[in-house]
């Protein structure tokens, strides 16, 4: 999805702690939303409130787990593709229909959308590329990871 940058006031200073707080992980606990809340001083329905409203107004993308899928038989795969501007939002809808898409991002480059596939099953890669092809007649180049580096990304919000 393509936007505007947001303006400075679209968040608050607890909508800012919310998003700093959980990039460090959720609580495995019974209660995880009531212990992150009360972490942050407030009440449970405030948080999944505020959560809800960072991911209907794309603040957020997504809310929810990173798995492996590696350690678990599956695999990853980054593609990219040549995408042309005027079918941009076409292909990206088509593209984000597919659950294996873990996430996309556009650039500006002749190669201007990239996303990573994360698949069940090895197969599922090529699979999945193959159904993106046809489904916007555009080819998906893959690169399959050669080699894992961990760089503790995080975001200050």
């Amino acid at each position: 999805m393509r936007r505007a940058p947001l303006p400075p006031d679209a968040i608050d200073a607890t909508d800012r702690q919310i998003l700093n707080l959980l990039q460090d992980g959720f609580p495995l606990t019974p209660f995880p939303f009531r212990d992150t809340a009360a972490r942050l001083g407030i009440d449970e329905a405030a948080l999944i409130a505020r959560i809800r409203n960072l991911r209907e107004e794309g603040i957020i993308t997504r809310f929810g787990p990173f798995f492996d899928a590696e350690a678990m038989g599956g695999a990853f795969c980054l593609c990219a593709m040549a995408v042309p501007g005027v079918r941009f939002e076409e292909v990206v809808t088509l593209v984000n229909a597919h659950p294996e898409v873990a996430h996309n991002y556009e650039r500006a480059h002749r190669l201007n959308m990239w996303f990573v596939l994360a698949t069940d099953t090895p197969e599922g890669i090529e699979t999945t590329a193959r159904a993106i092809e046809g489904e916007t007649g555009l080819r998906v180049l893959r690169f399959p990871k050669q080699r894992e580096f961990f760089i503790g990304f995080r975001v200050q919000a």
